[in-house]
């Protein structure tokens, strides 16, 4: 890796760090330039826009969090595979809350956005999914998940399910009094081993 990498990736990661601390739409250009010891004119020369440098910050969460969290290679059987995959959702949450406050943001701020800056997030996201499929096929070849008949369908709207969830809940005050009845961590579960039990066989 050049210099001129190394830069850059120095400037995401700073970048990052102040997202994830203290929200997107709170830190500036001038922000990120002062903490990354770097001219304003530099940022812009590396990455256009602030959408550029968030967009490249998502891309190294999502590589942090597939590394350090979703370790399916632990476990044997597909149904094992799968379990881990989802309750790691739980992992990232209970470590890691800032990074779904950080997606909700994301989310918000590039719709409408160029297709082509959201072209290599959604390519990060295709390997959450792959690494699910191959679980689920391990599954169906040693006879520990159910099949499903639309296994697409099921993923899609399994994780979007638990990644809503997990944003809605990153946030520390809740908006209705049954939200401090009931602990986070345990509602996360709770939908996590509905999913689980809709998959094993």
């Amino acid at each position: 890796m050049g210099f001129l990498d190394l830069k850059r990736t120095y400037i995401v990661d700073v970048a990052t760090s102040l997202f994830l601390s203290e929200g997107i739409d709170n830190v500036t250009i001038k922000e990120i330039a002062e903490a990354a010891d770097v001219g304003e004119m530099t940022i812009y020369r590396y990455f256009g826009k602030k959408q550029n440098i968030v967009a490249e910050a998502v891309l190294s969460l999502q590589e942090i969090v597939s590394n350090d969290y979703f370790a399916l290679k632990e476990a044997k059987t597909g149904y094992e595979k799968l379990k881990v995959f989802y309750f790691s959702y739980l992992e990232v949450f209970k470590n890691k809350p800032e990074y779904f406050r950080f997606i909700r943001e994301f989310d918000l701020l590039m719709m409408g956005e160029d297709e082509n800056v959201l072209k290599q997030y959604e390519k990060g996201i295709e390997g959450f999914k792959n690494a699910f499929i191959d679980a689920y096929n391990l599954g169906i070849k040693d006879k520990t998940v159910k099949t499903i008949d639309n296994i697409e369908l099921f993923y899609f709207t399994t994780t979007h399910a638990l990644i809503e969830l997990c944003k809605k809940l990153s946030y520390k005050k809740g908006v209705l009094a049954q939200d401090k009845k009931i602990k986070k961590t345990d509602e996360i579960g709770c939908l996590i081993n509905t999913i689980l039990v809709s998959l094993k066989a």
